[in-house]
This record gives structure tokens, C-alpha cells and sequence, in this order.
């Protein structure tokens, strides 16, 4: 393995903790202090790390495609304390890909703006755009409408409660779609990160 893989592994991890830690303060703004009771509202790694998702499909991603994908333990959380709505939990899941999407906004402004006046280093332009290019993969892979993926609880605000079962259902086998997302349909993926990566930073990753 390359220095390379483990200073993308420790930006996924860091970047994923934050991920998770942003639905527990969202849940507690909201409400509910599962995440709280739990120990989970903490940047502490080892509160959150998953076998397979920040170890196993990160290490296979990076070997088969070249590229860097994961997930954390999700954080708990009671959909029945928040309030005020049914919209709760969509707003709850939308907090992390948005938290990885301002780190991606924040540090592709500072790389975009400081390349262009200069005074950055080829190392600088290197690390930032690792951050910025995993956070926004990050936030493409956690919107797409997938159990357990943030973009199903989004997706499932709008449904009308009688199609609770169809949610059942699609939540059941959650796990084999998302690794089927990650090994066979990220080329259709992948893409939007890219564009949206030269679209904040104006550079090619």
C-alpha cells in the first residue's frame, strides 16, 4: 500500500466522522439525544468506525478502481422524538452529505483562490484536493436514493405513509444495493464528482 492510500483513508475516515457526527447534532437541534445518551456526538474515530464500510470497501475500491469510498456506524437516532414532523428525519439525514459539502466548499475555495494569487505549494494543492475530491464523492454516494443511503430518507419524506411498506421492503436489502452501487454502477456516479470538483476548485482532479 502507498502513502497515498493512507492519507486518503485517514481524510474518508475523518471526512465520514464528521458525516455522522452532523446527524447527531441535527437529531439533538431536533429533539432526540439518542446520539448523545450514546457517546456518538464526538470526532473520536473509534466511535464510529465500521469494519466493512471504513475498512474492507475503502481498501477494495482504492485496489480494483483507483478511487476511495466508505461508510461509518450510523448514528442513532429516535425518528419518534424529533420534531416537527415527518420532515425531521429528512432533515436529520440531509445534514451529513451538507457537512461534507461545505468542507468540500470550504477547502476548494481556499485551493481555487490560492492557487490563483500563487502562494500555494504543490504538496498544499495535493492535500486540499484529496479533501475536496473525497467529501464531494462522499456527498454524491450518501444522496443517492438507496437504503440505508441519506438520499432514500430524503426521497421517503415525500411518500404518502401507505407506501411504508414499500420503504420496509427496500430498507430490508439496504446493504446488497449499496455494494452493488459501489462495484457496478459508481461509472455512472463518479462523473458528477468530478464536475462538480472542477466546477468549486477550477481545477482537474
Amino acid at each position: 500500500m502507498s502513502l497515498d492510500f493512507f492519507f486518503q483513508i485517514a481524510v474518508l475516515i475523518m471526512s465520514i466522522v464528521i458525516h455522522e457526527v452532523s446527524h447527531g447534532y441535527a437529531a439533538s437541534l431536533l429533539g432526540d439525544q439518542t446520539a448523545r445518551y450514546q457517546g456518538r456526538l464526538t470526532l473520536n474515530p473509534v466511535k464510529h468506525l465500521d469494519f466493512v464500510g471504513s475498512i474492507l470497501v475503502p481498501t477494495i475500491s482504492y485496489l480494483l478502481g483507483g478511487f476511495i469510498i466508505g461508510w461509518a456506524k450510523p448514528v442513532p437516532y429516535n425518528p419518534y422524538n424529533l420534531r416537527p414532523g415527518r420532515w425531521s428525519e429528512a432533515i436529520v439525514a440531509g445534514a451529513g452529505p451538507l457537512s461534507n459539502i461545505s468542507l468540500a466548499l470550504i477547502f476548494g475555495l481556499l485551493l481555487r483562490f490560492g492557487a490563483s494569487a500563487g502562494w500555494v505549494s504543490p504538496a498544499f494543492v495535493q492535500i486540499t484536493a484529496v479533501i475536496v475530491f473525497i467529501n464531494l464523492i462522499l456527498a454524491v454516494f450518501n444522496l443517492m436514493p438507496i437504503p440505508p443511503l441519506d438520499g432514500s430518507k430524503l426521497l421517503f419524506a415525500l411518500f404518502p405513509e401507505k407506501m411504508l411498506g414499500f420503504r420496509a421492503f427496500f430498507e430490508r436489502y439496504g446493504l446488497i444495493l449499496v455494494l452493488f452501487l459501489v462495484f457496478f454502477l459508481w461509472q455512472f456516479i463518479f462523473p458528477l464528482a468530478v464536475f462538480a470538483f472542477r466546477l468549486i476548485t477550477g481545477l482537474t482532479p
